[in-house]
């Protein structure tokens, strides 16, 4: 549409644009429709700069979203709002979406409604911030007069099961007035991953395996949990059910742009055009790793075998070949940005940080859960994700 001549589109054509460049996500292609909207005189829509901070932050660019926010002339839209503070809370900025959300109340203006509050307490559930999300959650109803939905209930389990506060995730699970949903029990299980509670996360998994059958990845984080336990047979077993319901393991894909071309990997790839050089680099990048004290964590490799071979299986991990391809293929200097399918592992989210420091690049990675911002030897997510 853009190549026709005399073409400039409207606020709704724009913010669908923007909107399904967020999904993507693509930065690239949002900046190419931010220029349009200066060209054709489009930004002075309230729509279209809502659209346009919520594309940036989706994108991993949440200070340019910021930028785009404080120039709106009129801040009496919820939606802005909102979008900001799920945008902090999702690059790994909980303080920032916290601070906008107090600005927000202070507005005497604006009042948050049920999407605010998701953005609130996953930003609390990012951080750890356990007081003050209970504080905002109990709030919704007793101090904003708003009903509880199911997307509340799950940010606030998320936040409990995080931590390890499990009494009192099952005592609001016990008490709710609606029955839990999928993310609920997803952040439950997500939560006995992390601190190994195998007999809670068997309950929240026969939920889930109740709910949705079909889904591939209840399966893999019980494979994981059970396997970082030392149960090989618990893990065969889970293994065979998969076999017999014709339940197949999502492939773990990354993918980069460099020079305006998309490049996806996969696990142990080996089909790219320089897939010999990646190789080669990330086993230099091993050695001086592990010169600077990284131990391979290999706890949730889904194999009973040695753990040379479990360190070997790991290496190759789709992030790491799509990180390893954007240094060897961009200046010095260049930020790094990947984008992945699933959930990063431990393993990889330990050694990226390594990466970071040795390669002296800021990389960033937007997993299925959030955007990681890796630095010189740290991540925006402060090893709580």
């Amino acid at each position: 549409m853009s190549r026709c001549q005399n073409w400039q589109g409207n606020k709704f054509t724009v913010s669908s644009a923007l909107a399904a460049a967020a999904a993507i996500p693509c930065l690239r292609i949002g900046k190419e429709i931010h220029g349009h909207i200066t060209r054709t005189g489009l930004e002075s829509d309230q729509v279209v700069w809502s659209s346009l901070s919520d594309m940036y932050g989706k994108c991993g660019s949440i200070e340019e979203a910021r930028h785009i926010f404080d120039r709106m002339v009129d801040r009496d839209d919820l939606v802005s709002w909102t979008s900001l503070i799920a945008g902090y809370a999702q690059n790994g900025k909980p303080n920032e979406a916290l601070h906008y959300f107090e600005l927000l109340l202070n507005s005497g203006k604006v009042y948050p409604d049920h999407i605010t509050f998701v953005g609130v307490l996953s930003a609390c559930a990012h951080a750890g911030l356990v007081d003050k999300g209970l504080q905002y959650f109990y709030s919704i109803k007793d101090k904003h007069g708003l009903t509880y939905t199911t997307d509340h209930y799950a940010c606030i389990i998320d936040l409990l099961a995080r931590c390890g506060r499990f009494e009192e995730a099952k005592r609001i699970i016990s008490g709710m007035p609606i029955k839990p949903d999928k993310f609920l029990w997803a952040s439950l299980l997500g939560g006995c991953r992390i601190h190994k509670n195998v007999e809670l996360a068997e309950k929240a998994a026969e939920a889930l395996f109740e709910i949705e059958p079909e889904n591939p990845a209840t399966y893999v984080t019980m494979a994981n949990i059970y396997a970082t336990a030392g149960k090989w047979a618990e893990v065969a077993k889970i293994r065979m059910i998969m076999d017999d319901r014709g339940v197949v393991k999502k492939p773990g894909k990354s993918w980069i742009e460099v020079k305006r071309k998309t490049h996806v990997f996969l696990v142990g790839d080996k089909s790219h055009p320089k897939s010999k050089q990646i190789h080669e680099f990330l086993g230099e990048l091993s050695r001086r790793m592990k010169e600077e004290g990284f131990v391979p964590d290999t706890n949730s490799v889904l194999h009973d075998v040695e753990e040379e071979q479990k360190e070997q299986n790991l290496s190759y991990h789709s992030e790491k070949l799509a990180i390893a391809y954007g240094v060897i293929s961009t200046a010095a200097g260049t930020p790094i940005k990947v984008f992945k399918n699933l959930r990063t592992c431990v393993d990889c989210h330990t050694a990226i940080k390594f990466i970071s420091k040795i390669v002296d690049r800021k990389i960033v990675v937007r997993d299925s859960a959030r955007f990681h911002c890796f630095e010189n030897g740290s991540c925006s997510c402060r090893d709580y994700w």
